[in-house]
């Protein structure tokens, strides 16, 4: 797509110069005529912006210093109830073990200072608090508090709760990995702690993790609020509470947007006015300036629409050839593999059906020969039983001895001729089953639909990605069973054999790819399931899309699920995928028993 002609970039570059030149005349003639009054108006416009500016500045300021300042009541309200609701069941018992972990040989340890002065804690003091964090959430009574806490807070605006003991450190947080961290340098925890003041700031997190999970572009409140033992004006810990107060920020925003926009209507009000007053004789030439303005900008719009509307169009129409190229080379591609298919199919069924029969018939007449030698070695061992009996006769037995012992040795000469020539039949079998395999994959000796058995046709696509993807992947196999259904099974084929070398190339050394088939009362479902590194959230809802692709350039064209997911629209399906990422990626293709039935 990048080689294409960007008509909505030339259009708004041309069209800009050509308005930008026309504008800058005519200003330049107003500007002759008017100077003067330009420059009143401009001291005015000033001052009074000035004002104004300055008023919705204060504006602003006060209403942001209340929003702290309720939050903070609320957080501290909402802290003493959560505190006096858990104190007795959860955070006593919390507290009481907490006795047991010692921090003191972390705070022994010396801290280090970079080259801008700031001191800080060494790698090796920060992997001791980390240990002992996680000590802290070996402890029984931390998972009842953490269940405790989550529960509660569960539906809330709360994003973050952290809890501190009075020497600083995190000895419970709501994002696990901050427990045990020192924070008694903190400016909030040493408000909270040393002085039992509540303090409070706003801030805003671009990344945040929350309780809901990992936030993005939020405004936050954090709160260190001084935790007083129940019954007594003890201060005992620190919580620090982060809330989001995202649509209330925005609601001042938006307040102080529209008081910004009052005064910019008011200053245009009083440059329209004094240009009544002093500039009588220019008003005729200032409204004609305003109305071609205003033309101007009515034309540039409507032409700056039809050019976008005209450059998605084209857009979607080099997409639509470039997927309609990609589908009609693929179909080419399995015609050609359907053609050599059929070819080294019949070159190959005919020496393989001559040779086979020549190898059963080898194989029989081994039988036989070898039941002759068996019979003979019987019959020579009788004799030599027979004339050793004779008291007057000795060079005979030993002859029919020596003989019953080469037949032996040839018997077993033929009945390993017999099993070579079974391992021959054998590979024979295993050249025919390919054959077959290849043959009911293209399916170029059928109509472009017909009445079909997925469980079949699914058969032959794993076949052959087994030749396909890595020998350490797992190819596993489930099938329910499944009604026939018409469809295009050379289509489908494609499809599946892309999601299924999809999942190969998403595992990364040993892995398994599990096809399932299950089916209801409307619909036949094909699970494709791997264990490969899954895919990103920030992806997922990409990958349809034509040209999309995380592949390094030049190893794919971002063209196959979505052609994937036409070839099932038009069968009258859908194709849905779910990720876990460290976990896999399952797509499931659901296409109906009954097409007709579909709306």
């Amino acid at each position: 797509m990048s080689n294409y002609f960007r008509l909505t970039r030339y259009f708004t570059v041309t069209s800009l110069v050509a308005f930008g030149v026309v504008a800058a005349t005519l200003m330049y003639f107003e500007h002759r005529q008017s100077n003067f009054f330009q420059e009143v108006q401009a001291n005015e416009a000033q001052m009074l912006g000035g004002i104004q500016t300055d008023f919705v500045t204060r504006a602003d300021a006060v209403a942001r210093r209340d929003l702290l300042a309720v939050n903070e009541q609320g957080n501290l309200n909402l802290t003493r109830l959560f505190s006096n609701a858990l104190w007795t069941s959860d955070i006593t018992p919390y507290l009481a073990d907490i006795g047991s972990v010692d921090f003191t040989h972390c705070r022994a340890m010396p801290d280090t200072t970079d080259v801008n002065g700031k001191t800080g804690a060494t790698p090796e003091k920060k992997a001791c608090f980390k240990e002992t964090g996680a000590k802290l959430q070996a402890l029984g009574s931390f998972a009842s508090l953490d269940a405790r806490v989550r529960e509660a807070m569960q539906g809330s605006t709360i994003f973050k709760i952290k809890v501190y003991d009075l020497s600083g450190i995190t000895v419970y947080s709501t994002e696990l990995a901050q427990i045990g961290e020192d924070k008694s340098g903190s400016a909030g925890w040493k408000t909270a702690a040393r002085e039992g003041k509540a303090i409070s700031e706003l801030t805003f997190r671009d990344k945040f993790s929350a309780l809901q999970g990992v936030v993005q572009n939020r405004d936050l409140i954090a709160s260190y609020l001084p935790v007083i033992e129940p019954g007594s004006q003890k201060t005992v810990g620190v919580f620090e509470v982060y809330a989001d107060v995202t649509p209330f920020l925005g609601q001042i925003k938006a307040t102080s947007s529209e008081f910004k926009q009052v005064a910019l209507a008011n200053q245009t009000r009083l440059a329209e006015q004094a240009a009544t007053n002093h500039q009588q004789v220019q008003s005729s030439s200032n409204q004609q300036l305003l109305i071609v303005a205003g033309l101007l900008a009515l034309l540039y719009v409507v032409l700056l629409s039809i050019v976008r509307r005209a450059q998605t169009v084209i857009e979607r129409q080099a997409r639509e050839s470039d997927a309609t190229k990609q589908r009609l080379a693929q179909s080419e591609k399995m015609t050609s593999l359907g053609q050599m298919v059929a070819g080294v199919a019949h070159q190959l069924n005919t020496p393989l059906a001559f040779s086979k029969n020549n190898v059963l018939m080898s194989i029989q007449a081994l039988d036989q020969l070898e039941g002759d030698v068996h019979r003979q070695i019987r019959h020579s061992m009788c004799r030599a039983e027979v004339v050793s009996s004779e008291s007057d006769t000795l060079v005979e037995p030993m002859d029919d001895e020596h003989l019953a012992r080469e037949l032996a040795s040839a018997m077993l000469e033929v009945r390993e001729a017999r099993e070579m020539l079974g391992d021959v039949l054998m590979g024979m079998g295993q050249m025919n089953e390919l054959v077959d395999n290849l043959r009911s994959f293209t399916r170029l000796d059928r109509a472009h639909t017909a009445e079909v058995n997925l469980n079949t046709a699914l058969g032959s696509v794993c076949y052959i990605a087994k030749t396909v993807i890595s020998t350490k992947i797992t190819l596993q196999q489930a099938f329910q069973p499944l009604p026939t259904i018409e469809c295009n099974v050379s289509q489908l084929n494609q499809v599946f054999l892309n999601l299924i070398n999809n999942a190969a190339q998403a595992i990364q050394g040993t892995g398994t790819i599990t096809v399932a088939t299950q089916a209801d009362a409307r619909f036949i479902t094909v699970s494709i399931r791997d264990t490969g590194g899954g895919i990103p959230p920030d992806v997922l809802p990409r990958i349809f899309e034509a040209y999309f692709t995380t592949k390094p350039d030049g190893e794919g064209t971002g063209l196959g699920l979505a052609i994937a997911r036409n070839i099932v629209e038009e069968h009258g399906g859908d194709i849905q995928v779910s990720s876990d990422v460290g976990v896999g990626t399952e797509f499931r293709v659901r296409l109906p028993i009954d097409k007709a039935a579909q709306p």
